[in-house]
């Protein structure tokens, strides 16, 4: 055997004796890292030490964050070369003066391989992590031979650079996880533009997956009130990028996620987990060259992809049938005989490949266009002009950052520079102005006389506002005129209970206008819900909420107790609930331990029994539309009542089902069906039902999921632990010890059955309450929820939702 194998073998069976203490950063010659060992940083933010990830039967030597306790890896030494997990491993420095892991006793795994040549042998050669959390191989105090930063996994950190370097032709990026549990190299990875330009990509295997437009775009900001920095660097050597933050107040990681989501994570302390700040892409629509050549992806219409003016679908029957990427071709070819012409596009996402000119005007970066026969655009910014040749990819309208783009096509009419031509196109042009002008006046006086009729209109309207209300609802539901006296108020009777809506007296303020805490004498303590006048939908939404639930009475839906319209105002008058809504109770960590268990099942067996009576019992059949926590009242004795009605819509005895154009309510409570075809029904209420089911049991707000790392959704994280048979895990701790487990079991199932993607797998209102209640009652086994895929979460954010609604701050 050579002495150098002797070394090495001597060296490990010395290693695994040796302990290192958990409050030593660096690793020297002789000792060593092994089972539950760790180094920590000076500053303690950051550990290495050996760990095995959920559900897996390999282990890796990882640098995570050491004061969260929710463990989050930073980085991975040996992610494409994992350890079986029951075998023995070392970390430490080799007789090569590298840093290098072994199992088993003799078999490397590991090593960061600084080259003989690069490396200065020495006892004084160390491995220190930093609080930064970057591991480094030093040599004596400042020489640092080797980094963790050069050589990141699929987490981009404060003070790491990512770029390319020309002289060593490196590229440093990041690489996605295979998946949440599985450390090996993903399908993704994320970096800067090799060829030096200030862009940005995600790849997928290699191919472009998504595209930053311009990385001047991302050079800095706030979030959550902490300033950011982004730098980039670029030179003859290569370009580079890092960036930082302002720290101690908050933790912030990127990282590029196994689906191919580049996050912006920010650690939640009072929630101990992580949320999601920012991420990209968000849309289906920003996926690279989703519309194939000349074709644009229109973020906020309804298809997907459009050919550009003047081009047509190259395959129609593939552009029918949703298959976009073959793109679009010139109806007329292009002549470059001085007839062709610009046609300009506003908001666009630059398309992919510009060529730069620096220092030239407008009119210049025009002309160079026009005189290559091989150029397709050219868009202007700052002085710089940007010429496109061949096909236009990766084209969007209605982009966040969007600029002209003058796109090339055949024109009727010779474009000149210069003689009398341009005499001629300045006539033309000194016609059109005249043209259009006397058009925008008359334009102009329509506006106004139409203004000036509908002003006058509104005034005689609402000179007798209050007749036309009442008579609307008495003639629609039979109302009596005594039972109608006690809805009727005059708007001095409301300033006084209010004390003239003074703001010490508001509650809060919603997308229907403010909210006022008023007293009045035959009710005492009332909320009065005031109509903005500048409300655009507030009118339909205020007769609806009128009409509707003056004839609804349930003891778990809120009273209406009267109305004023007078002038142009219209107020609402409701019973006032002392406790306000379930979402100040139950999203607060000082007052979530008031809702024990028998107090949160008593609020969900409310909540089913009022929308039971709205979708069965009630002489109106009612279909909700905004069933969310913040529109669930407590009372003083803690009894739910389901309130705001302005969305909701009544359907006729034998009706199952509506659609509509304008779809309104609170994402993450609408069902799919809804969101995406504009359909409703019972099950659309019951799929929010459900999603509040869970809100209830876990105390954790369904927004704080949207594509995290744990899940996409709250019922997608309550699917993942019902298929482990870990269901009580999600019952929020504060009750966890004390709550029905039986009855805890059933309400998540119940829950599972309420957000099912097919409507009609979901039960009604009258199962759902049955199944609550009758412990003895079997319960179907769920099929997999609604938006669960992340394919599906992104696709539907190119669906417009018409109309949001806001949940009040302090509601009443």
């Amino acid at each position: 055997m050579e002495l150098d194998s002797v070394l090495t073998l001597l060296l490990v069976f010395s290693c695994s004796c040796l302990t290192l203490l958990a409050s030593e950063e660096s690793i020297k010659v002789g000792k060593s890292i092994t089972g539950n060992q760790k180094l920590v940083s000076t500053g303690g933010s950051f550990a290495l030490g050996f760990f095995t990830p959920a559900n897996s039967t390999f282990t890796y030597l990882g640098i995570w964050y050491n004061t969260i306790p929710e463990q989050t890896v930073i980085w991975i030494a040996n992610r494409e070369s994992p350890i079986p997990q029951n075998s023995t491993a070392v970390f430490t420095i080799g007789d090569d003066w590298n840093l290098v892991i072994f199992y088993e006793k003799d078999k490397l795994i590991w090593s960061s391989n600084v080259s003989s040549t690069t490396k200065l042998a020495s006892n004084s050669t160390v491995g220190a992590l930093l609080d930064n959390g970057n591991l480094v191989l030093i040599h004596g105090e400042s020489n640092i031979l080797w980094q963790s930063f050069e050589h990141p996994t699929d987490t981009f950190m404060p003070e790491m650079k990512l770029g390319y370097n020309r002289k060593t032709d490196k590229q440093i990026i990041i690489n996605s996880w295979t998946s949440n549990e599985d450390p090996r190299p993903g399908n993704f990875s994320f970096g800067i533009d090799p060829e030096g330009r200030r862009r940005f990509y995600i790849l997928k295997q290699n191919s472009i997956y998504y595209r930053f437009d311009d990385a001047n775009e991302y050079s800095g900001g706030n979030l959550l009130g902490i300033a950011w920095y982004l730098s980039i660097v670029s030179g003859n050597d290569g370009v580079s990028v890092t960036y930082g933050y302002t720290k101690g107040l908050i933790t912030l990681r990127v990282v590029l996620n196994p689906s191919g989501y580049l996050q912006i994570l920010v650690w939640i302390q009072y929630a101990h987990k992580w949320k999601v700040e920012h991420q990209a892409p968000q849309a289906l629509c920003e996926l690279y060259a989703q519309c194939g050549p000349f074709g644009s992806c229109r973020v906020r219409s309804s298809g997907l992809c459009k050919c550009l003016t003047g081009f047509e679908p190259r395959f129609s029957t593939d552009w029918e049938n949703g298959k976009w990427n073959g793109g679009c071709v010139r109806k007329v070819a292009l002549g470059c005989d001085g007839r062709d012409k610009f046609l300009k596009h506003e908001n666009m996402k630059l398309p992919d490949h510009a060529i730069f000119f620096e220092h030239m005007s407008i009119k210049e970066c025009e002309t160079q266009c026009i005189r290559n026969c091989f150029c397709s655009a050219y868009a202007y910014s700052n002085s710089t002009c940007l010429i496109w040749f061949g096909d236009l990819l990766d084209l969007s309208h209605n982009y966040t950052y969007g600029r002209v783009l003058n796109v090339r096509v055949r024109g009727s009419n010779p474009i000149t520079h210069g003689g009398s031509g341009n005499s001629a196109h300045r006539h033309k042009i000194f016609i059109a102005i005249i043209v259009s002008a006397i058009s925008a006046i008359l334009v102009l006086i329509s506006i106004f006389a139409f203004m000036f009729k509908r002003k006058h209109l509104r005034r005689l309207g609402w000179k007798n506002g209050t007749k036309a209300l009442i008579r609307s609802v008495s003639s629609l539901y039979s109302i009596e005129k005594s039972d109608m006296k006690l809805l009727q108020y005059n708007l001095q009777k409301i300033r006084e209970a209010t004390n003239n809506f003074h703001g010490e007296n508001k509650l809060g303020e919603g997308g229907f206008g403010p909210v006022f805490k008023g007293f009045l004498a035959e009710f005492g303590d009332v909320a009065i819900k005031r109509l903005c006048r500048r409300s655009s939908q507030g009118l339909e939404e205020f007769m609806n909420e009128l009409n509707l639930i003056a004839k609804l009475q349930h003891k778990n839906l809120v009273s209406l107790l009267g109305c004023c319209v007078e002038g142009e105002e219209k107020i609402l008058i409701y019973e006032y609930m002392p406790n306000c809504s379930l979402d100040k109770f139950l999203f607060d960590t000082s007052l979530k331990v008031t809702l024990d268990w028998s107090t949160r099942f008593e609020i969900i067996e409310g909540i089913a029994q009022g929308m039971l009576y709205l979708h069965k019992y009630s002489r109106l059949k009612v279909i909700h539309r905004d069933l969310k926590v913040s529109n669930i009242l407590l009372d003083q004795e803690m009894i739910p009542k389901v309130s705001d009605f302005g969305m909701a819509r009544i359907f006729g005895t034998d009706q199952t089902q509506a659609n509509t154009n304008r779809v309104v309510g609170t994402y993450g409570y609408m069902s799919p069906e809804y969101v995406v075809y504009g359909q409703f029904s019972e099950k659309s209420d019951v799929f929010s039902f459900g999603v509040l089911l869970l809100e209830i049991l876990t105390g954790e707000r369904n927004s704080d999921f949207f594509m995290t790392e744990i899940s996409v959704s709250l019922s997608g994280w309550a699917w993942k632990k019902w298929k482990e048979g870990r269901m009580l895990e999600l019952i929020d701790p504060s009750i966890r010890e004390t709550c029905d487990s039986n009855k805890a079991t059933r309400s998540i199932l119940v829950a599972l059955l309420c957000v099912q993607e097919i409507p009609t797998d979901r039960p009604t209102m009258s199962d759902i309450v049955a199944m609550l209640s009758n412990e003895t009652m079997s319960i179907p086994e769920p099929k997999q929820p609604a938006f669960l895929n992340s394919g599906l979460s992104q696709q539907l954010n190119d669906f417009s939702i018409n109309e949001m609604t806001f949940s009040l701050p302090v509601p009443r």
